[in-house]
């Protein structure tokens, strides 16, 4: 996906896929409408509807999950029950992998969510998000991970295990088939 645009089909299917998911799972958005969300995701810029088809496209299954009053925007954050799918096999940034010398990973995950125009969730994030439901019960995500660890060489990742969220540590550079990432956008 390199063009930042959808097509009127592309932006009619996303509206449809998110409207069904948004009232299947109304745990997620209490007291949100969707008439209002509607509104908003017409109104908004051809980038983010693009951001929240490739949220789409790459399995993440993006859903409203908050409101936040004083910027005015919607929440989304990829809400697939395990790390999407087309996002996994990531290192965890552009600095991981250019320090891999044999068997590079295809890209890293900041990298990946920026070219999607996303952010990786924070820790807190992924905690509210397993508030929610419960995710990543066979599979990892990479988080937002603070400088102080990275400049170490680590970064941070999250799962959900014996009904416990657990954030763990790893080589900046690892990755592995079931490590992906989920990321949030603001619309």
């Amino acid at each position: 996906m390199t063009k930042k645009n959808i097509s009127s089909a592309e932006r009619e299917e996303l509206f449809t896929t998110l409207k069904t998911r948004f009232e299947k799972y109304k745990n997620r958005h209490k007291g949100l409408d969707w008439a209002a969300v509607q509104t908003k995701l017409e109104a908004a810029s051809p980038a983010k509807l693009w951001s929240l088809y490739a949220m789409e496209g790459t399995g993440g299954e993006p859903d409203v999950v908050g409101y936040d009053k004083k910027a005015g925007e919607y929440i989304f954050f990829d809400c697939a029950a395990e790390s999407p799918k087309g996002r996994r096999s990531y290192c965890f940034d552009h600095e991981a992998l250019e320090k891999r010398k044999e068997h590079k990973p295809e890209n890293s995950a900041v990298n990946a969510a920026a070219d999607m125009g996303i952010t990786l969730l924070t820790e807190t994030e992924y905690r509210e998000l397993q508030q929610l439901g419960a995710f990543d019960l066979k599979t990892s995500s990479w988080i937002q991970t603070p400088e102080a660890v990275r400049k170490h060489g680590g970064a941070l990742f999250c799962d959900r295990r014996y009904d416990h969220v657990f954030t763990y540590h790893n080589g900046a550079e690892s990755y592995y088939a079931a490590r992906g990432f989920r990321g949030s956008l603001r619309v």
